[in-house]
């Protein structure tokens, strides 16, 4: 019933750079449903002469964890303590107790850090450079940890004991097969075994992909960013089970069935690479242009970028008609901008269908200089010249002084007495204001972030990495363009 996650994803991570992070991202959310689905089937399907007075227990206790969760209680020994009497009375209620582990998952959201907690926690730390106690050292520790989501913190936290202790010994407690000639004939002539089988190699794959296409068809909002020829790629790596489809089959199977089911699983387990592999390795038969549109599709993906480009009020450097649209939220005084600005030189230099778009997001917290940089380039700005001040700005980070600024202006042939008016005035910090809400509006905290095409870039902001976003961006931009050509020729 239940895909194994892990195994899925390490499935297609055996398949390299041929497959998308949109895969990746379907998968996930893909397997994470279906897992919630098969535990919730465990919980409730296996369960029997459930006993009230304990079960409305564990309501209530449960009830009283989510009060705390809203209200921000972070004591983690009395959530421990709350999920164990928790676990205890779904237990003796008759209730299998692991939908209260499905209900705390649920608790713990993810978000992106927020500015004002990142505000809170350079504070703390200012306050512990100033005066190294050990309690400000604590409550600056502190203050780093919570503008983290529980999600991250908790992940950070127990990966390490889920990924190398928990899950494998989960693992190794349900299987119990033993490998002998007279196991393996008795499964090949199992119908459990074969249904089974049949069931992840086949029913799987073919499931994803009617159900996909079914939510495309009446609700197209939904239809993920993903041609056919990815979903069935995903398909077929989910046909991987193990470690809760071992715990299904422990509970719902015994006998020479049970050990003919976790073979079947297994088997499953092993022909999900082979399967995933020949769909990639026949698609290459496929001319290019329908292998993209295949692999990319035509539905719009999730934007990320909450405030639009417009080209006549942001600064935009490269064709306004470009098909890649690359927008960075940066700061004149951060050291990573200044890396970052090297990278995207070479990137725009190598692509000409590639324009870049500035963002101001000062972060005055820890960057004294930033806002009163931001200012002096939106004063030439106004003269005409924001891209050649820029490119000074960041070559010349460490010198951001009054002074400094103003003498940026005259060397670049600037109006010294109008730039220094403006900047006294200050009057760019409304366009300025209004770049650091654009950027709140996209949860963005920190600099630099990056955006290609609407949809944010996570990971490597060097040269490599946003080329091979950009790239990907390209093609799906041409993809849904060829799409668009192949439906108007059709009509």
């Amino acid at each position: 019933m239940s895909t194994d996650t892990a195994i899925a994803l390490g499935v297609l991570a055996m398949l390299g750079r041929r497959i998308s992070d949109r895969l990746r991202a379907f998968v996930v959310t893909i397997l994470v449903v279906d897992d919630l689905f098969a535990l919730t089937a465990i919980a409730f399907g296996y369960s029997s002469g459930v006993a009230i007075r304990p079960l409305v227990l564990g309501i209530a206790l449960f009830a009283v964890i989510a009060v705390l969760a809203r209200l921000g209680v972070q004591i983690g020994i009395l959530y421990l303590a709350l999920g164990v009497a928790t676990w205890a009375a779904v237990r003796q209620a008759g209730v299998e107790p692991v939908v209260v582990g499905i209900a705390m998952g649920l608790l713990t959201w993810a978000t992106p850090a927020r500015s004002t907690d990142l505000q809170r926690a350079s504070d703390l730390f200012r306050l512990f450079r100033e005066q190294p106690t050990p309690e400000l050292a604590r409550a600056a520790r502190t203050g780093v940890a919570f503008s983290l989501s529980p999600n991250d913190r908790l992940q950070a936290l127990y990966l390490p004991w889920t990924s190398y202790a928990i899950v494998p010994l989960f693992a190794f407690a349900n299987a119990g097969i033993h490998l002998t000639g007279t196991a393996i004939h008795d499964a090949l002539h199992s119908r459990v075994a074969i249904g089974i089988l049949l069931a992840y190699v086949i029913g799987k794959p073919l499931g994803i992909a009617l159900g996909t296409a079914t939510v495309g068809r009446f609700a197209p909002g939904l239809r993920p960013p993903l041609g056919w020829l990815s979903i069935a790629t995903g398909g077929t790596a989910a046909a991987a089970a193990f470690t809760v489809s071992l715990l299904i089959a422990t509970i719902a199977l015994q006998g020479s069935d049970l050990q003919a089911a976790k073979l079947a699983i297994l088997a499953a387990a092993a022909l999900a690479p082979l399967l995933t592999a020949g769909v990639v390795r026949g698609s290459r038969l496929l001319p290019v242009d329908v292998r993209l549109r295949a692999m990319l599709g035509k539905a719009e993906s999730m934007v990320d970028l909450a405030v639009p480009v417009d080209a006549e009020r942001d600064h935009v450097r490269g064709r306004g008609d470009a098909t890649v649209t690359l927008v960075e939220y940066g700061d004149f005084e951060c050291p990573y901008c200044g890396r970052a600005e090297r990278a995207i030189t070479e990137v725009l230099g190598e692509s000409a269908d590639v324009r870049y778009v500035w963002r101001h997001l000062p972060l005055s917290d820890v960057h004294v200089h930033a806002q009163l940089a931001a200012e002096a380039s939106e004063a030439a700005a106004a003269q005409g010249k924001f891209w050649e001040y820029h490119d000074v700005l960041l070559a010349h980070q460490d010198a951001l002084e009054a002074d400094d600024l103003v003498r940026y202006a005259e060397e670049l042939g600037l109006d010294a007495e109008r730039f220094v008016d403006n900047l006294s005035r200050h009057a760019g910090g409304k366009r300025i204001s209004d770049d650091v809400d654009s950027a709140e509006e996209s949860g963005v905290a920190g600099t630099p972030t990056f955006f290609v095409n609407g949809r944010r870039h996570w990971g490597a902001y060097d040269a490599a990495g946003l080329t091979r976003s950009i790239k990907e961006a390209r093609a799906r931009a041409r993809a849904v363009a060829s799409g668009g050509a192949v439906a108007a020729r059709r009509s």
